[in-house]
């Protein structure tokens, strides 16, 4: 894969973190810094990926086998990747991503137990070596983050997950996290919106700072 011109920046954390409305805080930041970007999300970000992501979230009678799951992923996201991601990269815009591959390292190796290896094979199959630039990790006691997620909608097919399945895609995150460093900066969502988005500017400066 070509060496891109632009930055990769994906958004992570699990139910209730608020990625949203931080979404629309680093989307008013890099206006304010004057850098084109797109905003997008997974699964989804084109017409067929949206489809899938359907299949993902609506909860149904029939069970979803853990590898079916995973390779929907897969599937949105290459086509992802194919029409947004890597065109937008090359055209030398910063891409700002609501999830990327960490959350399948957590939801579905965390949360549903399928192994590492599994899931690293997919990614090297659709990303190559492509790999955010920064990944900021909204972080949030389970409990605390399911309460706010559970009272702003009706749960979609991961949402009715037990407790156990949240502690632990939090474990996974935080866990990457440690083993990342150079690419996790880790936010503590629990505290208030403008402390969250004080430690979120700060990260991003920073960020700024190193790429220049």
């Amino acid at each position: 894969m070509n060496k891109k011109l632009g930055k990769f920046i994906t958004i992570e954390g699990a139910e209730g973190v608020g990625k949203t409305t931080n979404m629309a805080f680093i989307k008013k930041w890099l206006d304010e810094k004057e850098i084109k970007h797109i905003l997008t999300r997974e699964p989804g970000g084109t017409p067929i990926a949206e489809s899938i992501r359907d299949l993902l979230l609506v909860p149904r009678n029939e069970i979803v086998d853990e590898s079916t799951e995973l390779l929907l992923m897969f599937a949105a996201r290459a086509q992802h990747l194919a029409e947004v991601i890597i065109p937008s990269l090359n055209r030398g815009e910063w891409v700002l991503c609501d999830r990327f591959t960490d959350a399948t390292y957590a939801y579905q190796g965390g949360g549903r137990g399928i192994s590492s290896e599994k899931i690293s094979t997919l990614e090297h199959l659709v990303q190559g070596d492509l790999r955010p630039d920064l990944t900021l990790l909204l972080d949030i006691p389970v409990t605390q983050g399911l309460e706010r997620a559970l009272g702003r909608s009706k749960p979609d097919r991961f949402e009715q997950e037990k407790i156990e399945f949240f502690e632990r895609v939090r474990g996974s995150y935080l866990s990457r996290a440690s083993d990342f460093p150079q690419q996790y900066r880790v936010i503590d969502a629990s505290n208030t919106l403008s402390e969250v988005q004080l430690e979120l500017g700060v990260a991003l400066e920073e960020f700024l700072h190193e790429v220049k």
